[in-house]
């Protein structure tokens, strides 16, 4: 069989891991292929070798059956390959028509001309349903939209080759239901798409064939068709995965966050209210869950609770003590943030030091002001093996060079590992595969039946419904129902996160 990207041997080794160990990979024309693995399997070095991102020591690409040497990006781009990554490469000060045309735009006698290219991107996003406003700001437009975005840049370019790499983590429901539609559509006029994820409904929904890596190496490639999802989860993890959550009924206990009254308006849009007059309780021993369409206050809530913006109005109670203007390491939580590269971690710090950001004052890690070390490395280690975080140089590794999924892990394992009466964890387990959010969700229970609080946003039906003592779905910034799971199913839930009532529902 002819192969439109043929992957053969293919083995690149980082100091201290092999990342991809003999690995082969081969794509058909007009298909969808899923690539399948653990966090630190190896997947998005992969096709960063494909992308022309990194070069392998060992083994050969070929196209139509011809040897390529992708040297970078450029020869990809010039291949036809196109990539959208797994953490957006754009520019926030520029507007989506320059993000989409940086690096092939058009110019005329020195000039820099939009016109053609301004007509071809609006024509593009009709025709895939992507529409997007050319003119806004990147930094203006929600993390969906960021990615419609990336998409365009791809298909204007007419690349043939698309490589998404975990392109759901950061979509609700919806906007993943629409990926899912153009991946298909894509494929069925030729287009050739490869994309990784952790997400098995995604995948036999979406996939034609699935590669699994585990550990570097290339387990096989299967049809999906005829694969169930325990075997998908059993070849990836090695091991038989439970997908019912064993969660036993509490009763909460006294108030560990009340909110009254919480308004916040925008600093850019006139007029418009972000956050509007919400008022709610989390209490001891329970996990509340915010569910709602990303864009609807989700993000600034959160923010004015942890104390990374100012509310407009309202009031924030941690145990009784109000905590509206205390800064943010007063304010007793822990956080797990949506934006793990930009708001939860140091890149450039090592794994230990990362672990220790809110305690190194600490008399744990410190005397006198100066360091305790040992200490420091002590309690990395004892979190990395806890949590099962990969890394090349165990707690002295760089986090920058560590996969998604693994700096996830991290920032999970620090902000649990915290002595903390409530837990604001955003999307906790995104980027996860399934063995890791089995595990995490593990853990936000245990963290409950310690009689502590849970907060979680979550654009996940799945897990909201599984894990949740009590729902409150926010649509345009405000608690439009507060339910328990067991009163709502997927579709009711569904039509509220879009704004409809409990009549349209029933």
């Amino acid at each position: 069989m002819d192969f439109l990207i043929e992957m053969t041997g293919i083995t690149k080794v980082f100091p201290g891991i092999v990342a991809n160990d003999d690995v082969s990979l081969h794509l058909k024309k007009g298909e969808v292929h899923a690539l399948l693995g653990e966090n630190g399997a190896g997947k998005s070095t992969l096709m960063g070798i494909l992308f022309g991102l990194y070069q392998a020591e060992k083994g050969t690409i070929k196209k139509n059956s011809k040897l390529v040497h992708i040297n970078g990006p450029k020869d990809a781009k010039k291949l036809g390959i196109g990539m959208v990554h797994q953490h957006f490469k754009l520019v926030h000060n520029f507007t989506v028509l320059e993000n989409i045309i940086l690096g092939a735009e058009t110019v005329k006698y020195g000039v820099l001309k939009q016109d053609s290219s301004r007509k071809k991107i609006i024509e593009l996003s009709k025709k895939y349903k992507l529409e997007i406003n050319p003119d806004s700001l990147v930094s203006d437009i929600t993390t969906g939209m960021q990615q419609k975005v990336e998409i365009l840049k791809m298909l204007y370019r007419d690349n043939e080759i698309l490589i998404f790499d975990e392109p759901t983590s950061v979509l609700n429901p919806r906007e993943t239901e629409e990926l899912k539609r153009l991946m298909k559509n894509l494929a069925a006029e030729g287009k050739s798409i490869l994309f990784i994820t952790h997400k098995l409904d995604e995948i036999k929904a979406a996939a034609d064939r699935c590669t699994v890596l585990r550990k570097g190496k290339c387990v096989g490639t299967v049809d999906i068709a005829s694969t169930s999802k325990e075997e998908l989860s059993e070849m990836m993890v090695g091991r038989k995965i439970n997908f019912s959550i064993d969660k036993q009924e509490r009763q909460p206990g006294e108030t560990i966050l009340r909110v009254e009254n919480l308004t916040i308006n925008s600093k850019t849009a006139c007029g418009k209210t972000l956050v509007n007059d919400i008022s709610f309780e989390v209490h001891s021993g329970e996990i509340v869950c915010i569910a709602g369409i990303d864009g609807n206050g989700q993000q600034e809530l959160v923010h004015a609770l942890v104390g990374l913006m100012n509310a407009d109005s309202g009031r924030i109670f941690l145990e009784g003590q109000e905590i509206t203007h205390n800064g943010i390491r007063s304010r007793g939580f822990s956080f797990i943030p949506l934006e793990r590269q930009k708001c939860g971690l140091v890149l450039d710090y090592n794994l230990a030091f990362n672990f220790v950001l809110q305690k190194f004052h600490s008399p744990q890690f410190q005397n006198a002001g100066l360091l305790k070390f040992k200490e420091i490395y002590k309690y990395a280690d004892n979190l990395i093996e806890k949590f099962d975080i990969r890394c090349g140089h165990g707690s002295r590794t760089i986090v920058r060079s560590m996969s998604g999924g693994n700096q996830q892990k991290a920032i999970v394992a620090r902000e649990i590992s915290r002595d903390c009466r409530l837990l604001v964890a955003v999307q906790p387990t995104s980027g996860l595969d399934v063995g890791a959010c089995e595990y995490i969700h593990k853990q936000l229970i245990a963290e409950r039946d310690k009689g502590k609080g849970v907060l979680l946003v979550s654009f996940e039906l799945d897990e909201v419904m599984e894990i949740s003592d009590r729902i409150l779905v926010i649509f345009q910034g405000k608690i439009v129902i507060d339910v328990k799971p067991k009163e709502v199913n997927f579709r009711e839930l569904g039509l509220f996160m879009a704004g409809s009532g409990k009549q349209e529902a029933a």
